[in-house]
């Protein structure tokens, strides 16, 4: 054993020294200390800002269970993506799928560098993303999952269906970056993709007991607003921090995330407003995060005006999704997954291919595209690019496809192995008592 075991750290310091032996980067001081905070951020979005947001939603007797999904995920998924995950979306491979030169961030070393950043700040921003994501789907089934169906769940999503989709739209040998999408800061890998896979997860899993009949009124909106405001501060880290840098891009994206969230809001009110007749706390908050869901593919492409605009249509349409889609089709996406985040991402991907701007793109003559070496390159449609919303059509379509093709796959495969959802008895109980052996008093 011990020979084996010093065979293996031998093969890892050899595996990891080329690297070491490398020059070392001009790393950038101020874009380093940027990035640190907007990894804090982001991850600050899922705990606590989601976990109370959902938390909140839910009623009582499952406050604790959907605070513990959120924790839960980020632990699994944080292993997950140094294990494997980040290797399989972020190094190059096909089109597709990267390869396992970085499996266990093997090589990764104090010198290894992302642009200007150290890649080990750059692998722990990248993870902050992978997180949210599958915490975000929890919010379509709310109620009603096993505990260990869930853990599974993640960890077969993360790397089937998030990596992939990260490779395909982030990395460049990724056949949509090759192509030329738009997508800054997640709106087809971290939204569509976990509104899609929310939306199959409530159809698969089924309606909760009771659902449409009795009411499923939130337990506490108070933690939701607190949640919600979690969610708004830490998305400055999520958009303005896909810069990777501490520059006037960054400082773009962080203006045009708050003005497309306050629109949102504001848009969501008013037609809730005169069509119920009260403004609701709950639709505010929803309405603002709609914004931030639809800013989040166009921050470090479009001006504030664009901004307004993506943010006006996201609060309305995001409404519609969010109240007459699901009872018109009968859905129990319980907490607006697909509502929000599935319809929000759409929106804003494609609002992106119409406003999206070179000057804005290229502001630190950094934009990286295969089509931006065109002197004479237009990046959306109100520049004459009408190639670029296509683009954007075919990044969506092939996002939707591929996200709600395996996580059907995965969800009967959990099925068929340990059951997806909890007893009728459970249910009713409360899965705070029943899962985890505690409540809220």
């Amino acid at each position: 054993m011990f020979r084996c075991l010093s065979f293996f750290a031998a093969t890892l310091i050899w595996g990891s020294g080329p690297a070491f032996a490398q020059s070392a980067p001009a790393f950038n001081s101020g874009d380093t200390a940027w990035m640190v905070v907007a990894t804090g951020l982001v991850f600050l979005m899922t705990i606590p800002g989601l976990a109370l947001f959902y938390g909140g939603m839910v009623r009582k007797f499952n406050v604790l269970a959907t605070l513990m999904q959120c924790f839960a995920i980020c632990c699994a998924v944080s292993l997950v993506w140094m294990i494997v995950g980040y290797s399989l979306a972020f190094t190059p491979g096909t089109g597709f799928l990267g390869g396992l030169s970085r499996i266990f961030l093997m090589g990764l070393s104090p010198t290894s560098a992302v642009g200007t950043i150290p890649e080990t700040v750059f692998v722990m921003f990248q993870m902050s993303f992978a997180v949210i994501t599958p915490a975000l789907i929890t919010g379509a089934f709310a109620d009603r999952m096993k505990f260990s169906a869930l853990l599974l769940f993640t960890v077969l999503w993360s790397i089937a269906v998030y990596a992939p989709i990260a490779h395909w739209a982030w990395e460049a040998t990724g056949w949509l970056f090759v192509q030329g999408v738009l997508d800054f800061a997640g709106g087809t890998v971290v939204h569509i993709n976990a509104g899609v896979a929310g939306l199959i997860a409530a159809i698969v899993i089924g309606r909760r007991n009771g659902y449409p009949l009795e009411p499923f009124l939130p337990h506490n909106l108070v933690l939701s607003v607190i949640g919600a405001s979690f969610l708004w501060i830490g998305w400055f880290g999520f958009n303005a921090g896909s810069a990777l840098t501490a520059g006037p891009r960054a400082g773009m994206a962080l203006a045009a995330t708050h003005i497309a969230a306050s629109a949102a809001a504001l848009s969501w009110l008013a037609v809730e407003w005169w069509l119920r007749g009260k403004p609701s706390v709950l639709g505010g908050i929803s309405g603002a995060v709609a914004g931030l869901v639809a800013i989040t593919p166009a921050a470090g492409y479009v001006d504030p005006s664009g901004a307004l605009i993506i943010g006006l249509i996201a609060g309305i349409v995001c409404f519609w999704g969010a109240s007459w889609l699901k009872h018109k089709f009968g859905y129990d996406d319980s907490l607006d997954c697909f509502g929000i985040h599935g319809v929000g991402g759409i929106v804003g991907a494609l609002l992106t291919g119409i406003f999206a701007k070179v000057a804005i793109a290229n502001s630190e003559g950094l934009y990286a595209s295969p089509l931006a070496e065109n002197p004479n390159y237009v990046l959306g449609l109100i520049e004459g690019n009408l190639g670029q919303l296509w683009i954007q059509i075919v990044a969506v379509a092939a996002t939707i496809a591929w996200c709600a093709i395996a996580t059907f796959v995965i969800l009967k495969l959990i099925d068929l192995l340990i059951g997806l959802r909890v007893d009728r008895e459970t249910e009713q109980t409360g899965l705070d008592l029943a899962l985890h052996g505690e409540a809220v008093r």
